[in-house]
């Protein structure tokens, strides 16, 4: 049976060794099932009727898709006017504008919120959520703070999106506000010293394709202590530190073990924090779940890395166990990569032994725990069985454990890799 823990922040929450990340809080709507609003089923005609053309079938899947997406809309509200602005927001309505140049808008007047369709029909459901955030912080100022003879983004707008981790900014898609701890910041320490960590990184794993197993492995071993020694430094240092996050992989229905233990491998070993959240999607009037990660832009990026590349060689793995083992379906496929990402996982933790006896440990970032504490007040904790440990699982677990992390073909992952500055994806 599976242990649902339910807290209200990280105090003192542990995640044990490739566990699932922890999924942000959802409304009691949404937690009591995994069912989406869907596009109501059309009534079937009868056999006398004379088949519906196309165009208005179209149409009117087209207005029930928008329903549900204005239905999923002042969801997402209620659950962020709980969680972030502890229920002192009086509902607004939701509505949806055609406007292209405009993302989002509060209208005192009518007491509503109006998001731009073509955001949402061509932006990920993250970069919505945070326009959404935006606007209600616009009605925030207004209708709790009763700040009304101000500009629309001066100074108590932006003390409230600083103080909830909301980019305050006017144009352009929503970015990642400042760390809460230095809300005066606009930038990650030194952007310079990012791009050059990551070129030396990015040198070291070229490397790290060598054939020659021994040099292959120093290489990325190198790789990982470069990467903690640099955070080592900066942390010393105290540096003002900008934080982010991004969206990782596409939305799921169902989050696998191989999945969770990857979110694992990147919260403990690569500088973020990991979450999974709730995501909707438009066209298909489904929802999901998106693994989200937080952190400096150099961590992100790395860490971006390290998941397209895990689940590319994970597959890659599976059809060379396929061949060699004469399996023809892929009944055993799920089992076998979850293994995989365990073996992984335990080839990390014995290599961040070896650190340690170097003197390298790595305690956690208190402004990043601060950032991530802000991004998601609260936060469910969910205990999940994993698969059977079957001989595939085994197979897997034994492949992963020889995996070494290095710089592939430009584009081999199937999403922007760690590249070379000047280069692009």
């Amino acid at each position: 049976m599976a242990e649902q823990l339910f807290l209200n922040g990280m105090n003192g929450a542990q995640q044990a060794p490739g566990a699932a990340a922890p999924r942000a809080e959802t409304s009691a709507a949404e937690a009591s099932g995994p069912a989406a609003p869907r596009p109501a089923e059309a009534p079937r005609p009868s056999a006398e009727a004379a088949p519906e053309p196309p165009r208005e079938t179209a149409a009117r899947l087209s207005a029930e898709l928008e329903a549900a997406l204005v239905r999923e809309l002042m969801e997402a509200y209620q659950t962020l006017n709980y969680t972030h602005f502890r229920r002192r927001l009086r509902s607004a309505s939701i509505e949806l504008s055609d406007a292209a140049s405009r993302l989002g808008r509060w209208i005192s007047e009518a007491r509503a919120i109006e998001i731009s369709r073509p955001l949402v029909l061509t932006q990920p459901w993250g970069v919505v959520v945070e326009v959404l955030k935006h606007e209600m912080a616009h009605q925030y100022v207004v209708e709790v703070l009763g700040v009304t003879d101000e500009a629309a983004h001066g100074p108590a707008f932006r003390e409230v999106c600083a103080r909830l981790g909301i980019d305050a900014t006017a144009s352009g898609m929503p970015a990642a506000a400042p760390s809460p701890a230095d809300p005066g910041a606009v930038a990650s320490g030194d952007a310079g010293a990012d791009a050059r960590i990551l070129d030396r990184i990015a040198r070291l794993l070229a490397l790290a394709d060598s054939p020659n197993a021994n040099e292959a492995q120093a290489a990325m071993s190198a790789a990982q202590r470069l990467m903690l020694k640099y955070n080592l430094d900066v942390a010393k240092a105290r540096a003002a530190r900008q934080y982010g996050f991004r969206h990782l992989g596409a939305p799921s229905g169902r989050v696998g073990e191989s999945e969770r233990i990857v979110g694992g491998i990147l919260g403990k070993h690569f500088f973020v924090e990991a979450i999974w959240v709730p995501v909707y999607v438009p066209l298909e009037g489904k929802r999901g779940s998106i693994l989200e990660i937080c952190g400096t832009p150099a961590n992100l990026e790395m860490a971006a890395y390290v998941h397209a590349f895990l689940h590319h060689t994970a597959e890659q793995l599976w059809r060379e166990h396929k061949r060699a083992h004469g399996v023809k379906g892929d009944k055993d496929r799920r089992t076998y990569i979850a293994g995989v990402m365990l073996g992984f996982l335990e080839k990390l933790n014995t290599e961040r032994k070896a650190s340690a006896e170097q003197g390298l440990v790595w305690v956690r970032d208190a402004d990043l725990d601060s950032y991530y504490r802000t991004r998601h007040p609260r936060v469910q904790h969910l205990r999940h069985t994993g698969n059977q440990r079957t001989a595939a699982h085994a197979h897997g677990r034994e492949a992963g454990r020889k995996i070494v992390l290095h710089r592939p073909m430009q584009g081999a992952t199937g999403e922007r890799g760690l590249l070379l500055p000047g280069k692009k994806g």
